[in-house]
């Protein structure tokens, strides 16, 4: 777990080199900062080699020191404040181009979740979703907008979509009264995780309806009461979340329904475009 690491280096202080204990002292007092560092730049900071917080990374048990930076990131993410993520997002751009930092990270996180999602769990959840009975959609705070987007595209595909309002949690609990066992209930959940949505995904799952986590890695708390998690990565170190990544696995989820749907999706927006064109909801671009 990620927070092992701040009572691992508590622990192991006393056998550590003089180097070491600076380099301990400084991620103990400032991990949201040593986090996102550099080999060489943690080393400048406490005035020790790059060579000796390698050998500190692995001395904790770590591969090297990308594995041990990845470890503090995920505590990082899980244990900030909203004023603590603010101060780290500038300590992190600098005197950089805001712009360049931003979206290179949005590519990053794309380029990361790429190489995470299963993709013999997308098409199990594609599955899942075209013989559901029922689709409940759990999203709350910033994860709204993706239930809501997830939401739009499935309700052009399948009769009984539902979208679990973002209301009093008792209120939610109701909305999820007769879920039963040939629905499916799809919790986007991402760092810092709601409470609310793991409890009703949990909910679920004890109910007896399939559950699909969209979350950011396989033990996320979402993660661990689902039947399917499709992995999204989600930098949340700055002052807004970032939901490029999961956005993405959504397309890429809702894509892969409608190809497995293709007639009966082809038959829905022949409808829909006589619809549209009918009552001007678009507007006609010469």
């Amino acid at each position: 777990m990620a927070t092992d690491i701040l009572s691992k280096i508590q622990n192991q202080m006393h056998g550590f080199s003089k180097g070491q204990k600076l380099i301990a002292g400084y991620i103990l007092e400032s991990y949201d900062k040593a986090a996102f560092m550099t080999a060489s730049k943690l080393g400048k900071t406490v005035r020790v080699s790059e060579s000796t917080v390698v050998r500190f990374a692995v001395e904790l048990g770590y591969d090297g020191y990308p594995e041990m930076q990845k470890t503090l990131q995920e505590l990082v993410r899980n244990k900030l404040t909203s004023v603590q993520r603010i101060e780290v997002a500038n300590n992190r751009i600098g005197n950089q181009d805001v712009v360049s930092t931003v979206l290179q990270a949005d590519i990053d996180s794309i380029r990361m979740t790429n190489d995470a999602l299963d993709r013999a769990e997308m098409d199990a959840c594609v599955q899942i979703i075209r013989k559901a009975g029922a689709i409940y959609i759990v999203g709350v705070r910033s994860s709204a907008a993706l239930a809501a987007y997830l939401n739009f595209y499935l309700r052009n595909i399948f009769t009984d979509v539902r979208l679990v309002s973002s209301t009093a949690t008792s209120e939610m609990f109701e909305q999820l009264l007769r879920v039963r066992k040939d629905d499916v209930v799809i919790g986007i959940s991402l760092p810092r995780y709601s409470s609310r949505t793991v409890k009703l995904m949990q909910y679920a799952h004890e109910s007896g309806a399939k559950v699909i986590a969209i979350t950011d890695k396989r033990d996320a708390p979402a993660g661990k009461v689902a039947d399917h998690v499709l992995v999204a990565k989600s930098d949340m170190v700055s002052i807004v979340d970032s939901l490029v990544a999961p956005m993405s696995v959504i397309n890429a989820l809702v894509v892969s329904i409608g190809r497995s749907e293709q007639q009966q999706v082809e038959k829905t927006f022949e409808d829909l475009e006589t619809l549209w064109d009918e009552y001007d909801v678009y507007e006609r671009v010469e």
